[in-house]
């Protein structure tokens, strides 16, 4: 049993390490946390104007997706085909899945505001999978994209409800670094007809080596504490490698010139009260200098992921206020993109 086995690293609450290679994600945090992590089965039915299921795209590997469409409105009579957005969760690499119930309710939501297609990646995790692999899996749910605007695939809801010429990577947390990375990639690939037309990283997991005034000044909280951001880093990179690796750090000495990539048009939504928020600010001001077009939005006194704490939100006007905001301003990033 997990108990008689010797833990040889954890993030306590989320993730135990043992010896012999094995890894337990149970949640043995506080209870009311659980609710937010427990998965949500796919409903092919619309619930609350969306519909839901899940999809293998790689049988060799078991990589598959989750897919949202919305029921539509305004395009009923005229049967257009709406926004294609792929999903990249957050969790430090090496937590979290797309049925969680935290992500199920922000993403029905997302997608019945902005309307459009969401596809959301189960890429598999370290420290089981270190990266690459996150980016690898993420790439490839891009590439699968790609077979059906192409027509060598023909999923039954991207065929009626996608526009493949309006495609959008939004990504949370480290989520957010995998948009970079894909983004990236894409740029000096061939994903005709996909078009790349924007990327959405949500309160990126970017960190360095050298710590930043906010990651040492803004008080943590416990779902976002300086020791658990330096242990699913080294969780996730390669071993031998250090925090500065260029998919944590993409601004970094070892990350290419931002000159030297084709990325598309970006939206960076920064929490004031992130300990990653100077991080994400430097890689902004990077990408300006580097002529990318990069636009910002701050949350003004959130923390790290507020928006998927439903309970909270809830209870609390002006955090349901700042997550309404970042919807409402996602929403408009997609549609002028």
């Amino acid at each position: 049993m997990a108990s008689n086995k010797k833990i040889v690293d954890e993030v306590p609450g989320w993730i135990r390490v043992f010896e012999d290679g094995t890894v337990d994600r149970t949640w043995t945090g506080t209870p009311e946390m659980e609710s937010l992590l427990k998965p949500v089965s796919p409903h092919e039915e619309f619930i609350n104007g969306v519909a839901v299921r899940d999809q293998i795209i790689d049988p060799k590997t078991g990589l598959a997706v989750r897919i949202y469409v919305p029921e539509m409105k305004n395009n009923v009579q005229t049967k257009a085909k709406i926004p294609l957005i792929l999903h990249l969760h957050g969790g430090g690499y090496c937590i979290c899945q797309p049925d969680w119930s935290l992500y199920y309710h922000f993403n029905t939501r997302l997608v019945s505001s902005v309307q459009a297609v969401l596809v959301s990646v189960y890429f598999r995790l370290a420290p089981e999978h270190r990266l690459p692999v996150a980016v690898e899996d993420s790439y490839t749910a891009l590439l699968w994209l790609r077979a059906n605007a192409r027509g060598e695939l023909s999923d039954k809801w991207l065929t009626i409800y996608a526009d493949f010429n309006r495609v959008f990577l939004v990504g949370d947390s480290s989520g957010g670094n995998l948009v970079h990375q894909v983004a990236a990639r894409a740029g000096f690939d061939d994903i005709e007809p996909l078009k790349l037309r924007g990327g959405i990283a949500i309160q990126p997991g970017f960190i360095s080596d050298k710590p930043s005034k906010s990651y040492l000044e803004i008080p943590e909280n416990p779902l976002s504490t300086r020791e658990m951001m330096k242990k699913f880093t080294s969780l996730a990179v390669p071993i031998g490698s250090t925090g500065e690796h260029p998919i944590v750090w993409p601004i970094g000495p070892q990350a290419p010139p931002l000159t030297t990539l084709k990325l598309p048009p970006m939206l960076v939504v920064v929490a004031e009260m992130d300990l990653l928020r100077d991080y994400q600010l430097e890689y902004c001001e990077e990408m300006k200098k580097a002529g990318k077009e990069v636009e910002v939005f701050m949350n003004y006194g959130m923390r790290h992921s507020f928006q998927f704490n439903k309970l909270a939100i809830d209870m609390d006007p002006e955090m349901a206020a700042q997550a309404n905001k970042m919807v409402e301003v996602i929403a408009s990033f997609i549609n002028r993109n």
